[in-house]
């Protein structure tokens, strides 16, 4: 079929109407037409009368077969006029084989084909569709892909970004913990040494006056001593005197004799007084600093009852008639200790039992004690405490404390100097939480009982004995 496209007439006229194929080897017939020498070949097989020509039917001599050797030159030509006009037109790719521009697509082969492929036997069966339309379909399929590979995507960036987090936050915890355990080995370190020197200064103190002692027994029988052997060398030489020199005051002699006794040297123990233990657990380290705590009832929010020796503290379910003066809190069920600190360490111990609710610590003697309050070290309190069933350190924000044992009873730990209020679980002797920072003014115990929750949380907090131990560097 004739085009308007000079370069696709050349094609055309180019290609073998037996195979439509560019011609391959052309040879001409009787008739004037042209085709490949194979397909002319295979045409005319078999066959020993004359031949008629597959294009135009004309009676030709089967053995008159002439190449045409121009032709095949323009052939080529053709060939390398059609692959310029297809990378002129912005074509990429031209069919390899054929020259041409690969303008179908075939969906059996999956393959993009020129004109001359789709005619030929290997796909003049198969489905094929223009190469543009192909690749819309596609196009949009692939669009469709885009959208669920795009959610997995984003899936994974926010998967990727989560576990990206929590390296962060499990690398701070790391660090946090890093710090705390050398926090507090520093500190025991401290507390040690600073024990190693009370317990030498008291070592030589006992062996001062142990050794005082021994030198005065010493002495005293040093001196007895003496006198003995002078009163038995004078007896020695009487006896060796002639007879009326040794009756001579033998009565006197003799009864200075009678009279010598033996004083026996006081008793002085040589047992060491000064026993010591050295204690890797910092609990056994901080009771030497231990201080008798009381609630203060003038501090007590009118619905606390405190016990008679001021040690244990509870809410009650009435609010009592008490004066509204300045140190008493109206708002939260709260109380403070009676004694305030200014300096110096400080050491004591809570029994918080099973209760569901609470919190300990210390706070500032000026914190106002009327109306609602944030318990923050900002606002002049350092706490922690329980609530909903889990610890927090009552920083801003607050700070979870995660909890292997639960606590039964909690250790407080105050360096005035140092800037430090520690937490403790006894029940486990572990570290639970270290505010660090500047005291100014003095420093009062701090408790909240927690709200009743239905009697669930209806015990006391108690305020522990002092440790035997306790009496150690205290401070003002």
């Amino acid at each position: 079929m004739a085009t308007d496209n000079p370069v696709e007439s050349l094609q055309e006229e180019a290609m073998c109407p037996i195979c439509l194929e560019y011609f391959k080897d052309p040879v001409i017939i009787d008739c004037g037409h042209h085709f490949c020498r194979a397909c002319i070949a295979q045409c005319w097989e078999g066959l020993n009368t004359d031949v008629s020509c597959p294009q135009c039917r004309e009676t030709v001599q089967q053995g008159n077969l002439r190449p045409n050797r121009k032709l095949a030159n323009v052939v080529e030509m053709v060939k390398r006029l059609s692959l310029q006009a297809a990378k002129g037109a912005g074509e990429e790719r031209v069919c390899g084989e054929h020259q041409e521009t690969l303008k179908l697509f075939c969906e059996e082969d999956q393959t993009s084909v020129c004109v001359v492929c789709h005619l030929s036997r290997a796909h003049r069966d198969h489905r094929v569709v223009p190469i543009k339309e192909a690749a819309q379909e596609y196009k949009e399929k692939l669009q469709g892909a885009l959208g669920p590979l795009t959610k997995e995507l984003e899936e994974a960036l926010a998967l990727m970004s989560a576990e990206e987090k929590k390296t962060t936050e499990w690398q701070g915890k790391v660090k946090n913990r890093r710090e705390m355990i050398a926090g507090e080995f520093n500190k025991l370190h401290t507390l040690l040494r600073e024990e190693e020197q009370l317990l030498l200064q008291s070592l030589e103190e006992e062996e001062k006056e142990t050794l005082q002692k021994l030198q005065e027994n010493v002495t005293k029988l040093s001196q007895q001593s003496s006198s003995l052997q002078q009163l038995i060398t004078e007896l020695e030489e009487k006896c060796q005197q002639p007879v009326v020199e040794l009756l001579k005051d033998v009565k006197s002699t003799l009864s200075r004799t009678e009279n010598v006794k033996l004083q026996e040297p006081e008793a002085v123990s040589t047992d060491l007084k000064n026993v010591y233990k050295i204690s890797l657990d910092m609990g056994e380290a901080l009771k030497r600093f231990g201080v008798d705590v009381t609630l203060d009832p003038d501090t007590a929010h009118p619905k606390l009852i405190l016990s008679e020796d001021q040690k244990r503290v509870r809410l009650g379910d009435t609010r009592q008639d008490l004066p509204d003066n300045p140190e008493r809190f109206d708002t939260y069920p709260e109380v403070l200790g009676a004694e305030g600190f200014a300096g110096g360490r400080r050491y004591w111990e809570v029994e918080v039992g099973d209760k569901t609710g609470w919190e300990l610590g210390v706070c500032r003697e000026s914190v106002s004690r009327k109306g609602e309050s944030t318990f923050s070290p900002g606002n002049g309190f350092w706490v922690v405490g329980m609530e909903d069933g889990g610890y927090e350190a009552g920083t801003s924000p607050a700070t979870p404390l995660p909890m292997s044992v639960r606590p039964s009873r909690v250790g407080i730990f105050l360096d005035y100097e140092a800037g430090e209020v520690s937490f403790y679980n006894v029940t486990d002797r572990s570290h639970l939480f270290t505010f660090t920072g500047t005291f100014a003014g003095k420093l009062r115990p701090y408790f909240y009982p927690g709200l009743n929750a239905g009697g669930t949380n209806a015990a006391p907090l108690i305020i522990c004995p002092v440790p035997a131990q306790a009496g150690g560097n205290l401070g003002p």
